[in-house]
């Protein structure tokens, strides 16, 4: 690990003031569950580390008049234990504790979760983003397993966020604040494609903060759920999730939000899969066929061909358990 500078700022006005023009400059550490890997195996090393951990104003989950907001610091254990978040978006729930070890959750935040770094290894290998050599990327030839079936490159890493599809379903929204004032970016548009090794995998400038993520009230119509399927319980991210939140009308599915994960370098959306719920009722035929459209498209690489079959299999379970149908 290189030599860093370490501040620990008491407000998000003198946290944003501590960061720079890029992020090598600086960056900042939440839980530290991503970062501090990341500098030990040298593929960051910021000049300087801003710990955001000690200001009050990004803690707090908290009914508001349009929904629910969650500090950027809110620990996935938080979350997870939030009676609030347990009675209206079970699809967080699920999420949360997806990640499987207890001292993560109770060190990992909310913020800390969205802006993770990819878990490809060719990146964390230090590779770079799009992993590649003499012009060409190295993934499609190479040991792509766990990489993207949708996006088409030249970024095939998955987007590693656990909450990300959750709250993409949900319409939620990330506020986030820099020396300059604040903006509020849609959660589905605060994940990026990069096209080269200079851009970035989120919405995020080197000298800003999520602050917290703001979530639209629920209903009793409003039915949410998450599926992952995995290879093991133990910690491990999933092959392939799938996010869901149904508005209804009676039995009948006025709107609806699919969003899978872990198949794209961001949540991906099945918006012809979503269109063709409108006006149906949730049963295993119609789960099923909605979920054969949600994989339509897909372009597997050598390697991951299985997760075609998986991420249709976790957009159907899904909608089945938001139905009430699991």
């Amino acid at each position: 690990m290189e030599r860093f500078e370490y501040a620990s700022p008491s407000t998000v006005k003198e946290a944003t003031a501590l960061l720079g023009a890029s992020f090598n400059e600086a960056q900042v550490l939440a839980g530290g569950t991503d970062l501090l890997s990341m500098m030990k195996d040298f593929v960051a090393s910021p000049k300087r580390v801003v710990n955001i951990k000690g200001i009050s104003e990004l803690g707090g989950i908290a009914k508001t008049s349009t929904g629910v907001r969650l500090g950027a610091a809110v620990t996935l254990d938080e979350l997870s234990m939030h009676p609030l978040i347990r009675g209206e978006y079970p699809s967080l729930i699920t999420a949360a504790l997806g990640v499987a070890s207890p001292q993560i959750r109770n060190m990992g935040t909310v913020g800390g979760d969205l802006c993770q770094r990819p878990r490809c290894w060719y990146f964390r290998s230090g590779d770079g983003l799009l992993a590649m050599r003499d012009g060409k990327s190295l993934v499609p030839d190479g040991e792509n397993r766990y990489h993207a079936i949708f996006g088409g490159g030249p970024a095939y890493f998955v987007s590693a966020s656990s909450l990300g599809p959750a709250l993409a379903a949900l319409g939620a929204h990330v506020r986030i604040v820099s020396p300059s004032g604040a903006r509020t970016v849609a959660v589905e548009k605060f994940f990026v494609i990069p096209k080269t090794e200079k851009d970035r995998e989120i919405d995020l400038h080197p000298n800003e903060i999520v602050t917290e993520i703001l979530i639209p009230s629920s209903s009793a119509s409003m039915k949410n759920s998450t599926h992952e399927v995995r290879q093991k319980e133990a910690l491990d991210w999933p092959l392939a999730t799938a996010s869901v939140a149904l508005k209804m009308s009676g039995s009948k599915v006025v709107s609806a939000r699919i969003v899978m994960g872990h198949v794209a370098p961001t949540p991906w959306a099945a918006s012809s899969a979503e269109k063709s719920l409108i006006g149906k009722s949730i049963d295993e035929a119609a789960a099923e066929r909605a979920a054969e459209e949600a994989v339509r498209g897909a372009q597997p690489l050598s390697q991951n061909g299985y997760k075609v079959q998986l991420a249709k299999v976790a957009v159907k379970r899904a909608l089945l358990a938001a139905a009430g149908k699991a």
